[in-house]
């Protein structure tokens, strides 16, 4: 159906859009005479994008990347990406660029279709949000705070896998990963604990994912259009949940540093303006996306590999079961215990590099400006790929080869780890996703070995990597029960 709708979109536009192609396109710069990147355009309107989202689709999103770097240029090149004139920075060194770079020479971009289905209620941009945000989430994610999670995430643990995981021979690994990552951001955001009430959201969030990467045409029946009308209904919620709170708060039934809802409700800005209902819905309904999605994706993948590689799995169940005998009964995790599981982490950002769930970003050139000898006109967008550097035999050796030892002592070189980006728009939720992760691990390795049902399953990159069928495994479970 999707494709139907691009048929005729197509069929509107190509002959005026291909006619501007060809009137407006230059192949050289007005910065110093300096050429612009190598690389092609594709078609018109489109560019590349089919390509770029294709590679993804058929599970190796590193194709379209590495293709263009062996034929143009292995540090830019220039295509045509979701109807905008772009440049690809590659490898470490156009990683260090744009991150060292960040509101100097780039700023972050989004597709217009993200603020349809992000609307703010303040008429300020998607970007503008974020910015916002930024400045309200060191508080809520630095180390001393966390610490006060560790146990919470321990709690949720034990019941999830307690109602998902036990006494089930076989289960689905993606859609339980994405409901125990969901459900700790209810929790750690909204104070949202009841399985029900947690449900409620979980199919509404799945509808706005998917319709955040389609085609955006807003014609009932869409994808875009179901993902525009599940963004209100979760901001409905949302406002609810909000007015509840500001009570509980006046009735002193709720503490101030309870969770990320009673700090925007209680913190002003530099001008001393507290934010309205329907802004602190706008920010905790991106929160809710991003404290879920790629730590679910991660999970999922984490079992994937410990399934096809048993060494490591006697590594990180070794590690863990220690964790796990120094435990008094009913004794939760504790951020000490965490700290312990080092074996664990270099794991998991092992699977981090080889399916990072951000694939890349796009910054956008805030002024015309030269990278590697080539010009980048002033608007232009740029994309920087992980893969370029994770999948890259020159940082990485044997890239393709699972090997946690890549992250011992000083780890990988600067710039060429980026799975949460880098600069000063790293992901600000790293350690709470650390967290999410190594909890996950514990409670999944002292519990189960397990085998994929499906060995050769699928991967689609759709923008993360997501098992074709979810990832079903065999649980086996150990005879000692946590």
């Amino acid at each position: 159906m999707e494709f139907f709708y691009v048929s005729l979109l197509c069929l509107f536009v190509f002959l005026v859009s291909l006619f501007l192609h060809f009137l407006f396109y230059k192949n050289k710069s007005n910065l110093s005479g300096a050429p612009i990147p190598p690389g092609k355009t594709g078609w018109p309107v489109f560019g590349e994008s089919l390509e770029f989202l294709s590679t993804g689709w058929k599970g190796h999103p590193e194709k379209f990347i590495f293709d263009r770097m062996a034929k143009y240029s292995s540090i830019v090149f220039k295509t045509h990406l979701l109807g905008e004139k772009a440049a690809v920075f590659c490898g470490a060194s156009g990683n260090k660029f744009l991150f060292s770079n960040e509101n100097k020479l780039v700023q972050a971009w989004w597709p217009n279709s993200v603020n349809k289905v992000f609307p703010s209620s303040t008429q300020t941009s998607s970007k503008e949000e974020a910015i916002k945000m930024r400045k309200m989430l060191p508080n809520f994610f630095k180390p001393e705070a966390l610490q006060r999670y560790v146990g919470i995430m321990d709690h949720i643990a034990q019941r999830h896998f307690a109602s998902g995981w036990e006494n089930h021979e076989q289960v689905v690994v993606f859609p339980l990963a994405k409901r125990y990552t969901f459900w700790l951001a209810c929790r750690l955001f909204l104070s949202v604990e009841d399985p029900n009430h947690v449900a409620k959201f979980a199919d509404p969030f799945d509808v706005l994912a998917s319709g955040l990467i389609s085609i955006p045409i807003d014609l009932p029946g869409t994808p875009f259009n179901r993902a525009i009308k599940a963004s209100n209904f979760i901001r409905k919620e949302l406002v609810r949940i909000i007015k509840q709170r500001k009570i509980d708060l006046g009735e002193g039934k709720a503490s101030s540093t309870q969770d990320i809802l009673s700090h925007m409700l209680l913190t002003c800005d530099e001008n001393g303006k507290f934010m309205g209902e329907l802004d602190i819905a706008d920010k905790i309904l991106g929160l809710l996306i991003g404290g879920h999605d790629t730590a679910s994706s991660a999970c999922a993948f984490i079992v994937k590999y410990l399934a096809e590689l048993p060494e490591i799995y006697e590594g990180v169940y070794k590690e863990q079961m220690e964790i796990a005998k120094s435990k008094g009964p009913g004794e939760l995790l504790t951020w000490e215990d965490i700290q312990k599981m080092k074996y664990s982490w270099n794991v998991a950002c092992e699977v981090l590099r080889l399916a990072p769930p951000l694939q890349g970003a796009f910054r956008e050139a805030l002024s015309d400006f030269i990278f590697n000898g080539f010009s980048i006109p002033k608007g232009w967008k740029i994309y920087w790929s992980a893969n370029s550097t994770h999948k890259s035999g020159e940082f990485f050796p044997e890239p393709d080869r699972f090997d946690p030892s890549r992250f011992e002592g000083s780890g990988p070189a600067p710039y060429t780890f980026v799975p949460f980006g880098g600069g000063p728009r790293m992901c600000p939720g790293k350690e709470y996703a650390r967290l999410e992760i190594l909890v996950f691990m514990h409670h999944l390795v002292k519990r189960f070995k397990f085998d994929k049902i499906i060995p050769d399953e699928k991967i689609i990159v759709n923008p993360m990597p997501i098992p074709a069928k979810g990832l079903p495994v065999r649980l086996y479970a150990h005879n000692q029960q946590a």
